[in-house]
């Protein structure tokens, strides 16, 4: 982003650490849906129901996503920045003070860590098919959302699942549906810490954005 150029060379061992830890994250969730009878659950290529509103993303999946950006044909890079410049217009009026980089940490939690659910503005990154345009780039959020993120330990990280689904991810058994949770989010903090520190010189778990802001940081 703008204000980071220092020792850049390291980033890509650093997202390749990120993504190795997105894989497993995408194995889990492949093996819950494969577990359970058909059509138990919505989640299939062409829902985007999730795919909607703002929600907050760390600076790791921010730099994953402009690689995914930069993967795209121009022409569809150019559409895709331009959906963002229209959030950015609508969050800078609400926040003058949201300049570049625009990390969501300088303004207080309550404006930005419950963002309105009714909002059904679609993400800048949806194709006309209702389809990511960089899956295999898309944050660590959008791959977790569907289902309970619960602990081998039975600790509960979160118990929502997606109201499509037409069962209940609980009817699944435990070695199937519960994965080392806690020690992946581990993992993504000392990741987001060393890219941080990397970037920034300050190693700080503290670094959110939107993905419309995260696609527009370098372009401003």
């Amino acid at each position: 982003m703008k204000t980071i150029d220092r020792q850049r060379t390291d980033l890509p061992a650093l997202l390749d650490a990120y993504c190795d830890l997105l894989g497993e994250i995408d194995s889990w969730f492949a093996a819950c849906l494969q577990a359970a009878p058909p059509e138990t659950f919505a989640c299939r290529a062409g829902c985007s129901a999730c795919c909607r509103g703002l929600f907050d993303i760390t600076l790791l999946d921010a730099v994953l996503l402009r690689r995914g950006l930069a993967s795209l044909p121009a022409e569809v890079r150019a559409q895709v920045l331009a959906r963002c410049r229209v959030r950015l217009a609508e969050l800078q009026a609400q926040w003058p003070q949201l300049q570049p980089p625009y990390l969501l940490n300088t303004l207080p939690d309550e404006d930005w860590m419950s963002m309105p659910e009714e909002d059904e503005t679609p993400c800048p990154l949806l194709g006309d098919d209702n389809r990511c345009l960089v899956y295999a780039f898309r944050p660590m959020t959008c791959r977790l959302h569907g289902l309970p993120n619960i602990d081998l330990s039975g600790e509960e990280f979160s118990t929502d699942f997606c109201t499509l689904h037409a069962g209940s991810p609980y009817t699944l058994a435990d070695s199937i549906l519960l994965w080392p949770f806690r020690a992946g989010f581990e993992r993504e903090n000392n990741l987001l810490r060393a890219l941080t520190r990397h970037l920034t010189g300050e190693p700080t778990c503290q670094a959110d954005t939107f993905i419309p802001l995260a696609l527009l940081a370098e372009d401003d």
